[in-house]
């Protein structure tokens, strides 16, 4: 079956099925005509959700894409020590490559550890390498734990860069890497699967991000929830979504991601779903939520 109408999927009202889908594959086959809007200032969103298998990476590396083959100059800082990020976008991320490891201990800058992925001239990522496995442990004696990457996140580094939109990918838990990317960013996107346990455990993130807000970080805040691994065979699928959107409202996206076999293969091609299948339900989803944000970026006018 199909995703959920237009009411639900980010899809322009008042559209026929046909045109729209000719719309979203114009998008695709000609990405240089369909430029999305710059943000009113630069916008850095930690991609967080402790529990594994969400669609957390995928959706980071995702929206990274779809807002670079648009136009907007993007980064992803793989925070993830499995280095999953890394791998989907293709980018080399052996031990003794300069990575976020380096960069959290200060020896290397933003700039001399971003290298730019092969998909697009505009996407950036800073890799995670096996050492970024035991940088947990070595953080907590280190001064300063929580904000090490905030101290490399900041303005002048990311001028070096010129991007518009950071997303940082968070490993699946709540430890001082996860802290580290909510006190370095101002957005928090929150991917929810579309399935029985998906608010399982979310009661102890969004504590998390309260604690933070309160202590380290005053200008955080959960600005987008994006329902994923959408399966519209289920009537289970359509309660986890209506029960998510009546909880937080508008920060919820419109578009859903659908269940895809193609955006669980891509990564094993080093390839982000857009530069794998980009006519694919999963890749056209990815660009109709990439297009969402970029929307709320300009009438939002989020904070640097």
């Amino acid at each position: 079956m199909n995703p959920p109408s237009s009411a639900n999927t980010g899809h322009d009202v008042g559209w026929t099925p046909i045109a729209e889908e000719a719309m979203r594959a114009a998008r695709v086959l000609h990405p240089e005509s369909y430029q999305l809007p710059k943000p009113d200032r630069r916008r850095v969103l930690t991609v967080a959700n402790q529990k594994g298998g969400v669609g957390k990476t995928t959706s980071a590396v995702n929206l990274a894409a779809a807002l670079a083959v648009h136009g907007l100059k993007t980064l992803v800082v793989d925070l993830d020590p499995q280095g999953n990020a890394s791998t989907a976008l293709n980018v080399e991320h052996r031990s003794g490559t300069p990575s976020v490891y380096e960069v959290l201990l200060g020896e290397v800058t933003l700039a001399d550890a971003a290298a730019v992925s092969e998909q697009s001239p505009n996407l950036y990522c800073v890799p995670a390498t096996i050492d970024l496995a035991g940088a947990e442990i070595e953080l907590v004696s280190m001064a300063n734990r929580e904000t090490r990457l905030k101290e490399a996140l900041t303005s002048d580094a990311i001028d070096q860069l010129g991007v518009d939109y950071v997303f940082i990918d968070c490993p699946p838990s709540l430890g001082l890497l996860t802290v580290n990317a909510m006190v370095a960013a101002q957005e928090v996107l929150i991917p929810i699967q579309c399935e029985y346990y998906a608010l399982e455990g979310l009661g102890q993130l969004l504590s998390n991000i309260e604690l933070v807000q309160q202590h380290l970080n005053r200008e955080l805040a959960v600005s987008t929830i994006l329902l994923t691994m959408y399966d519209g065979r289920t009537k289970l699928a359509d309660q986890v979504t209506q029960e998510v959107r009546n909880h937080f409202g508008e920060v919820v996206l419109r578009t859903v991601i659908p269940r895809s076999v193609k955006v669980s293969e891509a990564p094993g091609y080093g390839q982000t779903i857009l530069a794998y299948d980009p006519g694919s339900r999963g890749a056209l989803s990815y660009l109709d939520a990439a297009r969402e944000i970029a929307e709320r970026g300009v009438k939002n006018g989020e904070k640097q």
